[in-house]
């Protein structure tokens, strides 16, 4: 760019500076702010960079001036994140399993972007990338998408759905015949991203893992599904299926040792009715969609828990039980 061009954007580098040079520990004299527009080809007399600092301040920029020595120096104050916030957010990108390695690294690099250079080393510090588990499909950024623009629009999607072989080789389910269904809502549970969705031909919810859908494409015809969606809440579903696997939904019992209450709490939410049993006990009753991930998770939690009712429910975990036993036992 030329030398003249990068005058008319001098207060654009000068907020650039600010921005990626100081921060609440770290300041910047005029000299060094002189020296700094020099290096983007801009030459700059204290004046107009004084007045730039207060074009900035009304623009929004919380740029402090503070008196040292003979001079002052200057560094940004509140910003849109803390640091905190962005460490926060770095955790969540992190942890994502639908995220790819790749995809994961360059949202991080962004959200460095958001401190200052000195605030994205700490951000640095605290990446850990290489061991976590990770999706390998690039297209999940685009898949989002897709979908938000379906549900916006109103529309069905047609999509390809794929599991891993014995040989860590993708295959596609259904023999590569695409899946045709109404989206509705996009949840993330146990760390994956998952679409909701009205199957019309089998007249029913599903979902989808969105990292394991491909070749997405918005159909002309309108989504099904609205009158079971109308009163559809997120949060209850999530909570009533385990690790997002279906099963047929009805009311369960539970007797639990009062030190579990916190699981249960954080598990069901804090408007469970609980029922005091004795001093030691209480019941509980919770609407959950029942599959072995239910049955499995009541198990896990040892002598503290178990399953009263109703009479369905209690032969399931115990064919559950008997299928343990022939499969550690014998």
């Amino acid at each position: 760019m030329a030398k003249s061009n990068n005058q008319k954007l001098k207060i654009l580098y000068l907020m650039k500076i600010f921005m990626e040079r100081t921060d609440e520990t770290h300041s910047i004299t005029m000299s060094e702010i002189i020296a700094a527009l020099k290096s983007y080809g801009i030459d700059a007399e204290r004046k107009s960079i004084y007045n730039d600092i207060e074009n900035l301040r009304l623009y929004g920029v919380d740029i402090i001036g503070e008196k040292h020595d003979k001079g002052y120096c200057y560094y940004v104050g509140n910003r849109q994140f803390e640091l905190a916030e962005l460490k926060l957010l770095v955790d969540s990108v992190q942890s994502a399993k639908f995220i790819t390695a790749k995809k994961t690294n360059e949202l991080i690099k962004k959200i460095e972007g958001l401190a200052s250079r000195y605030e994205a080393s700490k951000l640095q510090r605290q990446v850990y990338i290489a061991e976590r588990i990770k999706t390998v499909n690039e297209s999940i950024y685009y898949n989002v998408d897709m979908i938000h623009t379906a549900i916006g629009e109103n529309s069905r999607i047609t999509f390809k759905y794929f599991r891993w072989d014995i040989n860590k080789q993708m295959v596609l389910r259904k023999n590569g015949e695409l899946y045709e269904v109404s989206p509705w809502a996009l949840s993330c549970d146990d760390e994956n991203y998952y679409l909701i969705a009205y199957d019309g031909i089998e007249k029913k919810i599903k979902h989808f893992r969105v990292d394991k859908m491909l070749h997405i494409d918005i159909m002309d015809k309108e989504r099904e599904g609205r009158e079971l969606f109308r009163k559809f809440d997120i949060a209850v579903y999530a909570k009533k299926t385990f690790g997002m696997f279906g099963g047929e939904e009805c009311i369960v019992k539970l007797e639990c040792e009062n030190s579990l209450i916190g699981v249960i709490i954080d598990r069901f939410g804090k408007n469970v009715n609980i029922v005091k049993v004795d001093d030691e006990h209480f019941a509980v009753s919770v609407r959950v969609a029942v599959s072995r991930q239910f049955l499995s998770w009541v198990i896990s939690l040892g002598e503290g828990i178990k399953i009263t009712g109703p009479g369905n429910v209690l032969e399931q975990i115990r064919e559950e039980i008997k299928r343990l036993n022939r499969q550690y036992m014998e």
